[in-house]
């Protein structure tokens, strides 16, 4: 039996050609990385603030980068299935930041990152929340550094 694999964004299709004349299909929904809801959430506030963005799959997510440089990224944490937003910061913000519930540095690679901290759902669930991050986040922006390209 033949077998292959084709995808398109939301789903998998697996079939296997049984015979000349027909096919076995199963359809598996794939869960993206990220919530939707979430992303236009933060489009909007965006377009709202003027701000010139891009966006750009990174960290298991969603990156939307301003300046070529890392605003925030939206994933879904794979270990609790949580939405969660990953903030840059100023390294006072930042501080501060983790003092608070909901909100802890970014350990990415194990070690955390100086100005980088994940904020757990429940501090971004309304609007308000939501800008307030943003709002911190355009305001590091043109004092962080710019990766290197590669």
């Amino acid at each position: 039996m033949k077998t292959g694999t084709e995808r398109c964004p939301f789903f998998l299709f697996k079939f296997g050609h049984c015979s000349e004349e027909s096919y076995v299909f199963t359809i598996l929904y794939l869960t993206m990385p990220y919530n939707e809801n979430t992303i236009q959430r933060i489009r909007e506030i965006l377009q709202q603030k003027g701000a010139d963005f891009y966006e750009k799959a990174m960290f298991g997510g969603i990156c939307f980068m301003v300046d070529d440089k890392m605003l925030c990224a939206c994933k879904i944490e794979k270990a609790t299935g949580e939405d969660r937003l990953m903030c840059r910061l100023s390294p006072e913000d930042a501080e501060e930041a983790v003092k608070q519930d909901d909100v802890s540095p970014m350990d990415f690679t194990g070690k955390s990152m100086k100005g980088y901290v994940y904020v757990e759902a429940g501090a971004f669930a309304t609007t308000k929340q939501l800008n307030y991050w943003l709002q911190l986040c355009l305001e590091f922006n043109p004092l962080a550094k710019a990766s290197k390209r590669k």
